[in-house]
């Protein structure tokens, strides 16, 4: 919210010191006690050298089609200038930036000097300026700067030699406040007083617009309104205002709009603008005779209905049951609070306008204006909740003003529908709780004055309060929230402080947390960089590499966008975007894991099921070529990625490890995936990424895993140890087999350990041949024993035993023929 300072003095008595310095003082201030700044200062904090002067002469520049020569006036004396402004004419009151000012560059955001310059041989001594050539954004100037320079209006009351800046409002100190969600008080004017007026010991008049002429007719006898459904709307109210002129707004208003970060339209829809900013009531202006009829009704949308756009536009289809709209009669002219149909709205060619202020369900808004992408300025205040005891007087505020601003007349009374059930809110408590929450000792008197700084009302009967909440102050309504009021106006720097009483306890990490850690260390240790990715993503990317097969996939309700719908199921398919990014910024070796939950729609549970699950990729070579060392590229392989699945099990914990083979994974290589065995207990799976998966989205060939993380924290009940490296030699035996084809390499060393005795240490398999020599259907496998004892030299008689025991199990189990 843009607070501009001198508008908020209009409130305040006797007023704000509005020097550089007192600025920054109340702003940290502010900070301190209510809400964070974003930013203070004024909107040209940097900009000088701009003036406004008077067109005297104008003639066409000799060697141009579209230059101008003008001699302009000061205010001291006449000024050369050439322009290319097609609206440039005598008699005008402009903006010159003078040689030596500093604006804003509308392309770079820089400050730029104006210089001296000569145009096509003509000295010009300065710019005519449009607002966007003075640092106005474009969203916010009342004409586009194709339409040439800004021509100030003869009431504005301006003269040659005034400074542009000051005369624009753009000098003026503002305060720049990002709110939190409940302070919707603060989103206006009147708000922000009462705010400020609690920090600073000021008092607050409440402003209202006040004395348009009015008409002996009635306004009920031009519209009525009704809410259609229970629970749409809290109460609406109209008003009518008949014969106005339709024209710019005064200046002042303008300034106010533009500084706010509102583009200025014509002087009713600006006067809505205006209220809107002073009260935080959302106002809307209608073109009372373009309505077909009369009656305004606030109802849901029906199936089918739509919201014109105007020329041009396709029309925004409406959602049936959810939206609220404003009807007249059949005719849908509003997307209650966000939008409304242009052909109805206020133009130059309007006579009798039609104003409202509703106040409409806030959940209905918000869920209207994510579902239909846009945000208003009402919408913002409509959703966070507005001051239910205001939206009256703040219809009247703004018909006055548009009354006296068109030279119109305000038809008699309001229209009302709703206002029934408005109830006061009251909230009861006690000093010695607030107190005691604090960790204060304030007297009654003190506590009482604070929450009365607030205007709040407040009944004290020997420390029990009654406290009355205005209704600007939604965010008020429970015993909590005065705490709250009491400890930031009395300052929480004045809070005391205590050390802790009792006995402290030295914190530690959990076992899963440790394991956690554990396992983020490992895969780091192990050359891969930790990937963060997000958690929603689409229905086909969340289940496309499963553990288990699919889930019913968890939706959320109100998406961010097509692309974020519902709940991942796999953390390999966030891991594969990672990989297309940074393919698609040359990068070729990649290794990258992420640890991080996964969301399962268990039909069973009122929650779903969240799982901690830990994944990598591979991609490119481990290690790359190099001229200086020698050393060849070694691609990224099956086997590449499971020998650290394998380091990274045996170091967190995990036993009796086995691999088999799995075609269960659609998107997975059928010939080179494999599941992952603890003994019986299924922890995940590994391979390569099938080719036809990555050749759609271009990639290369991509090796991933992905394990559960919740059942190796279980199985991993080990704690790593450390033993001595052995002083005693070691003693290793070839073993070649050949057998049958089908048989696995996990089924061979199975047999092996399984048989062997206590020496044996490692198996190292390192050869298969199918080839010439082999009988079809056979293969031969090579592998290395490794024995030794820790504590003891060992001896040939002992390996030799223990060797033919393990070449025995082979032959029985496995049909294997020792070579």
């Amino acid at each position: 919210m843009k607070t501009n300072l001198k508008w908020l003095n209009e409130y305040l008595t006797p007023g704000l010191d509005l020097s550089k310095q007192a600025v920054l003082d109340l702003a940290q201030q502010i900070e301190l006690t209510a809400v964070e700044i974003e930013e203070v200062g004024q909107v040209a904090a940097q900009q000088d050298g701009l003036v406004v002067v008077r067109v005297d002469e104008v003639k066409d520049h000799p060697d141009s089609d579209h230059l101008k020569i003008t001699q302009v006036f000061d205010g001291q004396e006449k000024i050369q200038v050439v322009t290319g402004a097609p609206n440039v004419s005598e008699g005008q009151l402009v903006i010159l930036a003078t040689v030596g000012a500093h604006i804003i560059d509308r392309e770079s955001g820089e400050l730029v000097k104006i210089k001296k310059a000569k145009l096509r041989g003509e000295v010009s001594y300065g710019m005519l300026a449009a607002l966007q050539e003075i640092g106005l954004p474009d969203a916010v100037c009342p004409e586009p700067i194709e339409n040439g320079i800004h021509v100030f209006a003869e009431q504005d009351g301006v003269n040659p030699g005034d400074d542009a800046l000051v005369v624009l409002g753009l000098k003026e100190p503002m305060i720049d406040t990002d709110l939190t969600p409940n302070r919707a008080d603060l989103l206006s004017m009147r708000g922000m007083a009462y705010e400020v007026a609690a920090m600073t010991g000021q008092k607050v008049a409440e402003v209202a617009d006040k004395g348009a002429k009015e008409a002996a007719f009635l306004a009920d006898d031009q519209a009525t309104v009704q809410i259609g459904e229970t629970g749409l709307a809290t109460g609406v109210a109209l008003s009518v205002v008949n014969g106005v002129s339709v024209d710019k707004s005064p200046l002042a208003i303008q300034s106010r709009l533009w500084t706010s970060g509102i583009k200025p339209e014509n002087n009713v829809v600006d006067a809505m603008h205006y209220w809107l900013l002073a009260t935080g009531q959302p106002l809307a202006a209608f073109d009372l005779d373009r309505l077909a009829d009369k009656v305004i009704t606030v109802r849901l949308a029906k199936e089918g209905e739509v919201l014109g756009q105007g020329d041009g536009e396709e029309a925004m289809a409406l959602r049936s049951g959810k939206d609220i709209v404003l009807v007249a009669g059949e005719q849908v002219i509003a997307l209650a609070g966000i939008a409304m149909d242009p052909m109805f709205k206020v133009s130059h060619s309007t006579k009798n306008v039609l104003l409202v202020a509703g106040q409409y369900n806030p959940s209905f808004i918000r869920q209207a204006a994510r579902r239909h992408g846009l945000r208003s300025e009402s919408s913002f205040r409509l959703e966070r909740g507005i001051d239910l005891t205001n939206t009256k007087s703040a219809l009247q505020s703004a018909a006055n003003a548009v009354a006296k601003a068109s030279d119109a007349t305000l038809a008699k009374g309001q229209v009302l529908a709703g206002f029934d059930n408005i109830e006061e809110t009251v909230i009861e408590t006690t000093v010695s709780r607030i107190n005691q929450v604090l960790g204060t000792t304030l007297s009654n008197e003190t506590v009482v004055g604070l929450l009365e700084k607030l205007n709040l009302t407040v009944a004290n009967n020997d420390g029990r309060l009654k406290v009355t909440v205005p209704g600007r102050r939604t965010d008020l309504t429970i015993p909590a929230d005065l705490v709250e009021e009491v400890g930031r106006l009395y300052g929480y720097d004045n809070l005391p402080t205590a050390l802790i009483d009792g006995q402290s306890t030295a914190g530690d990490l959990t076992r899963r947390q440790k394991k956690i850690r554990a396992s983020r260390r490992i895969f780091e240790s192990l050359g891969f960089d930790q990937a963060i990715s997000y958690a929603l993503m689409t229905p086909e990317k969340a289940t496309a590499f499963n553990m288990m097969g699919k889930h019913p996939v968890l939706a959320l309700d109100y998406p961010m966008s097509s692309d974020r719908t519902v709940a991942r199921q796999n953390l390999i398919s966030g891991l594969i975007d990672d990989v297309a990014y940074n393919v698609a910024r040359s990068v070729k070796n990649i290794a990258l894991y992420e640890q991080g939950r996964i969301f399962l729609n268990d039909n069973a549970a009122k929650q779903p099921v969240e799982e901690e699950h830990i994944a990598a990729v591979l991609v490119g070579s481990l290690a790359e070529s190099t001229w200086e060392t020698g050393e060849k590229e070694e691609e990224v392989d099956f086997y590449a990625l499971k020998g650290r699945v394998e380091t990274y099990l045996e170091n967190i914990g995990v036993d009796q490890v086995t691999f088999k083979q799995s075609k269960a994974h659609a998107n997975m290589h059928p010939g080179q995936t494999a599941d992952v065995y603890a003994g019986d207990i299924y922890i995940g799976y590994l391979g390569q990424v099938h080719p036809e998966f990555v050749a759609k989205q271009k990639l290369p060939v991509i090796f991933a895993f992905e394990l559960n993380l919740e059942e190796i924290i279980l199985l991993s009940k080990r704690e790593i140890t450390y033993q001595p490296i052995s002083r005693y030699p070691q003693i290793t035996r070839d073993l070649a087999i050949l057998l049958d084809d089908q048989i696995t390499n996990q089924e061979v060393l199975d047999v092996i350990w399984e048989s062997a005795g206590q020496y044996l240490k490692d198996v190292s398999f390192f050869d298969l041949y199918k080839g010439q020599g082999t009988p079809d259907g056979k293969k031969s496998l090579a592998y290395q024993l490794t024995y030794q004892d820790q504590h003891d030299t060992l001896v040939e008689e002992k390996v030799t035993m223990d060797f033919a025991k393990v070449t025995e199990a082979l032959a029985q189990q496995l049909g294997a023929e020792i070579r």
